[in-house]
């Protein structure tokens, strides 16, 4: 018997590939499905099923591509909010068998109404099961957020309490396999780690310690998520199935950088490169935070084109797009930016360190605002004196009481999210607009004051 887990970085999505005795399955594979095949092949190994533990919000699911190519069957929960067009529903109690290997399906619906867990057994060895393919019901460190129903919001935080009952019953000896790791959007208290128990979760994630119902689902109806507006197009599109990814985009002129038409200039290099030099109008996502940014800020009706560091990045970056539903990556210019852009339209973006955000703080410049990015849980939990908060997935709308003509510097965590949300502040118009690099763990690390 063989297990592999897949991670697909930037989104931290886990599927995984199970194998014996010449047959296999994939639970809650991904879009690009050639690993999976591979798997196969390396292990002479027919794919029989696919298993779905939910439908995605944050993704493109692989299951119907991997159909088509394999003749694979696929299985999903019942009650989802419209039939799965490429699926067959499975329900609690049923089984399959992969060569030695059992699958159980457990009902564990909170996350959402169609939530399976399949549970693993050896059948060469008979007390209790291997371990448990959890979906995105129980996590290494958290539990599925219940959010996606706002009008039944503790009818659905108490099915994941007993949905969690379940699975804590299967014994402290029994692996958790989740669909997501830390990164995730699927959840906020993720550990940093992707192998766990059940007898260790019990011990330690602290979901898992409220014991009482009612005050479970007091936590779970207090918790702070955001919805992305892509999450719509990815459930619907894993209602009705999706195709194969197109091909890799091709190289394009750098001459397309001074007429891209109707594309949107995304620039993936880093916030390094971007702030050195960028297409003037530009949105800058670096390729590592792709997933979970373009989902706000790309538009879904308009061609994309790359700016990259080199031709590698650039297919990379098309292919999380992909797997998020963009798939209109017109082409990709990569190399040195003020050689690709020459007498064209280049912009620079500065960032100022501590020490002259404390001296505005403390001064204030005319008409200036510290525009803090981060999360409001992470807002609340500790700020500057006088800063304001404005989600980057939100902009520019959540800071459209701001005056483009004015002085603004953004912040966030680090840096980043703040170079995110600059970018998009040009976009539209924003004349002064700098960065605190550093930003939080800067400031605290100097000993400044947090309200």
């Amino acid at each position: 018997m063989r297990l592999e887990k897949i991670k697909t970085q930037g989104l931290a999505h886990l599927s995984y590939f199970l194998s014996a005795d010449g047959e296999a399955a994939v639970i809650d594979p991904r879009r690009d499905i050639d690993i999976y095949l591979d798997l196969a092949r390396e292990e002479g190994s027919v794919i029989k099923h696919v298993f779905e533990t939910h439908r995605n919000e944050d993704l493109l699911s692989g299951a119907p591509v991997l159909k088509e190519e394999t003749g694979a069957k696929v299985w999903h929960g019942p009650n989802p909010e419209k039939p799965i067009q490429y699926a067959a529903e499975t329900r609690e109690g049923d089984t399959f068998e992969i060569g030695g290997a059992l699958l159980k399906v457990l009902e564990t619906p909170g996350h959402t109404e169609d939530s399976l867990s399949y549970v693993l057994y050896d059948k060469s060895f008979e007390e209790g099961p291997v371990g448990v393919f959890t979906g995105d019901a129980l996590f290494i460190g958290d539990v599925g957020r219940t959010d996606f129903y706002p009008d039944r919001k503790r009818e659905v935080a108490g099915l994941l309490y007993d949905s969690l009952e379940k699975l804590l019953g299967l014994g402290d000896q029994c692996l958790v396999y989740p669909a997501h790791g830390a990164g995730s959007v699927c959840g906020s208290g993720m550990a940093d780690r992707e192998f766990s128990s059940i007898g260790h979760e019990k011990l330690n994630n602290p979901r898992l310690q409220i014991g009482d119902r009612e005050a479970f689902i007091d936590a779970k109806v207090a918790e702070n998520h955001y919805i992305p507006p892509y999450f719509r197009r990815m459930e619907e599109g894993n209602m009705e199935g999706t195709e194969a990814a197109p091909p890799a985009p091709r190289p394009a002129s750098p001459a397309r950088l001074l007429d891209p038409g109707d594309a949107v200039c995304l620039d993936v290099r880093g916030i390094f490169d971007f702030a050195g030099g960028h297409r003037t109008g530009s949105l800058c996502i670096p390729d590592d935070m792709l997933a979970a940014f373009a989902g706000w800020l790309l538009p879904g009706d308009k061609p994309v084109l790359l700016v990259a560091r080199d031709d590698d990045q650039a297919v990379d970056a098309a292919t999380t797009l992909q797997r998020i539903g963009f798939d209109n990556v017109s082409g990709f210019v990569s190399g040195a930016m003020p050689v690709a852009v020459q007498n064209g339209p280049l912009d620079t973006l500065d960032f100022v360190d501590t020490e002259t955000v404390a001296a505005r703080v403390d001064n204030p410049p005319a008409g200036w605002t510290l525009l803090d990015v981060r999360a409001i849980d992470e807002y609340e939990s500790g700020h500057i004196k006088d800063s304001k908060h404005a989600y980057v997935g939100k902009l520019p709308d959540a800071a459209s009481d701001l005056d483009p003509d004015k002085p603004v510097t953004t912040m966030c965590g680090s840096g980043a999210r703040a170079t995110i949300a600059a970018s998009q502040l040009m976009r539209k118009g924003f004349s002064n607009v700098d960065v605190y690099i550093g930003s939080m763990k800067a400031w605290s690390a100097a000993g400044n004051a947090i309200e």
